[in-house]
């Protein structure tokens, strides 16, 4: 968790306690005893010391940012701090219009995805946040509208299955999947363990452990033709950590095979696409001419990279690996072939 994320939490429990009717005038050991014991389970450690509720005092008190300008007052009578206005409360802090412009930006993100089953909810959240903030309950801001315009997300089949998926791997449930691959009249049931659902595309793809076969799985959502939540519950490997897991592979693929360094080499005037949206995140420069680059990225040898350069056309040439070069030249002269 961030350490900005960690201050917000104790400010909601500074301000709680302030307004606490029951327990007046709580102590500074007090405050720090219950933020500890909130963050970390136990009230007798040392994470946050007297100093941290200290500047939190002094950042809700006078932080611009922040907003709060609370009225926090140490008591001699009572040994302890309270409010000077009674009913204040940092949750009712007004918006600056700033503020709302980010949340009505926020809620036409999240309202691109309206055509799934699973997002479908957040309309009515977002609407009874913006009741509460008294803000205009028009999310779809027709003039935002206007100024803004979304990449639309594809009606795709599969999407029925989000809401189900999504729960089954909160709460550890064993799912068994009916799954028709590619090119296949079959369809097959597989028991999983699911672990993760990762959009690539506007496409929705599940990560599952299958118990049978001792290894990690992709499915796409639209090759998935039911889903029946099971009663057995599972135990997410502690060996699984989805960033490990993707860190070598370009788009949605793993591989069992080692990542290779590829290194491609591209005409100048593609720099600044280049750096400003990276092939993928191991990627750096290792060399630069008058009027080339020569780009290096750690990878595995997938469809998705295979594609992403044959999508470069005569912009690029690849130096290495030969296997690499050998497929995109096949590809190319056969693409040929089809004019000839």
């Amino acid at each position: 968790m961030s350490l900005h994320k960690h201050a917000l939490i104790r400010y909601r429990i500074i301000d709680s306690m302030m307004r606490n009717s029951y327990k007046l005038y709580p102590s500074i050991e007090e405050i720090r005893s219950k933020c500890e014991d909130s963050l970390f389970g136990s009230d007798w450690g040392e994470h946050i010391s007297i100093s941290t509720i200290e500047k939190d005092f002094k950042a809700m008190r006078s932080d611009e940012e922040l907003g709060f300008f609370a009225p926090i007052k140490f008591s001699r009578v009572y040994f302890g701090y309270y409010y000077t206005e009674e009913d204040f409360t940092i949750h009712n802090i007004p918006l600056k219009n700033e503020d709302i412009d980010a949340i009505k930006f926020a809620s036409n993100t999240l309202m691109n995805f309206r055509e799934s089953p699973m997002f479908a909810q957040f309309r009515f959240a977002i609407e009874k946040i913006f009741d509460r903030l008294n803000i205009s309950t028009d999310v779809q801001d027709e003039r935002l509208d206007k100024l803004v315009q979304f990449d639309s997300y594809p009606n795709y089949p599969g999407k029925e299955y989000l809401q189900p998926l999504y729960k089954a791997i909160k709460d550890y449930h064993q799912v068994t999947l009916k799954y028709q691959k590619f090119n296949s009249a079959e369809i097959s049931e597989r028991l999983v363990h699911p672990y993760l659902l990762k959009e690539y595309r506007h496409r929705w793809y599940l990560i599952a452990f299958l118990k049978g076969k001792n290894r990690l799985a992709t499915f796409a959502l639209d090759r998935i033709q039911g889903v029946e939540l099971l009663d057995g519950d599972f135990v997410v490997s502690p060996n699984f950590d989805p960033e490990e897991f993707f860190k070598y592979s370009f788009g949605i693929t793993h591989s069992d095979e080692d990542p290779e360094k590829v290194r491609l080499k591209f005409p100048l005037h593609q720099k600044g696409y280049l750096l400003t949206q990276p092939l993928h995140d191991s990627q750096i420069i290792i060399e630069e001419t008058q009027d080339s680059f020569l780009l290096e990225i750690e990878v595995y040898l997938t469809y998705e990279l295979i594609e992403r350069v044959l999508g470069y056309g005569e912009d690029v040439k690849i130096i290495s690996p030969e296997r690499l070069k050998d497929n995109v030249t096949d590809r190319f002269n056969k693409a040929l072939g089809q004019y000839l």
